[in-house]
């Protein structure tokens, strides 16, 4: 039982937990100016509509003070500057410094300056007060997070009461036929094209490796509930390949 509980997958590796974050955070170090890149390559470019809907959908109004986690290069943060308004605030957060510098440049880059923080920050260890945002958001990132339970109950403790939580990241295909070649696409071309586009084959195979290591849907609902979660529901998009998940601190 220890043995089980001081070990977790990196892809498909089993790794020491103490070792994840690091490996994690090498993978990102190697692909941060190239991230935009590596999400158009695994989704065909659809992560760019898939984000978008994500927002749109989120019931986030205007004036709302949120946190988005495992911000990357900062696209998800800058719909939600769009989405909240003068009066709204966006937190960008993530565990690498890379990802995050390139996400405050990005930004800075695009005149987006107003309402917007950042924080170099563990998902599992966050450094915000208790009922402090209206809403969480983490986009393709949860994935990569060694204890998954605990940073849902990070995301639980931050939020006020009536706020929300909305998890958009790969999930389980649910069409046989689609996902042979789903997995043909991600183990065959995907490392093959991160070489040959960014040098990088091991982080894109470990890309597609941790995607299929992430809980499928009804199981990512069950643990937020766990978490303390309710009104906990998904949708899947593009049968399955992705899913929003939403909970609400009530």
């Amino acid at each position: 039982m220890a043995g089980q509980q001081d070990s977790t997958h990196f892809g498909y590796r089993e790794v020491p937990v103490t070792e994840k974050t690091r490996l994690v955070g090498e993978v990102f170090d190697s692909v941060a100016g190239k991230y935009d890149l590596m999400n158009d390559l695994m989704s065909m470019g659809v992560h760019r509509l898939w984000k978008r809907h994500f927002v749109a959908t989120s019931g986030i109004t205007r004036g709302s003070k949120v946190l988005d986690l495992a911000s990357g290069t900062g696209d998800i943060a800058a719909l939600l500057h769009k989405h909240i308004g003068a009066n709204g605030e966006v937190t960008l957060s993530d565990i690498n410094a890379s990802m995050l510098n390139e996400g405050r440049r990005r930004l800075e880059n695009r005149g987006i300056v107003r309402g917007v923080n950042y924080a170099l920050a563990n998902a599992e260890t966050l450094p915000f007060p208790d009922a402090h945002f209206d809403a969480v958001t983490i986009a393709f990132g949860l994935r990569n997070v060694t204890r998954k339970s605990v940073a849902l109950e990070e995301m639980y403790r931050v939020l006020k009461p009536g706020g929300r939580a909305l998890i958009l990241e790969f999930s389980r295909v649910k069409s046989e036929p689609l996902e042979k070649l789903y997995n043909l696409y991600s183990f065959s071309i995907l490392p093959k094209l991160g070489q040959l586009v960014a040098s990088d084959e091991d982080s894109y195979r470990y890309l597609a490796e941790s995607i299929r290591k992430h809980p499928d849907q009804e199981t990512l609902a069950e643990m937020m509930r766990d978490a303390g979660f309710e009104k906990v529901s998904f949708r899947s998009l593009n049968a399955g390949v992705v899913a929003i998940h939403k909970g609400f601190h009530v």
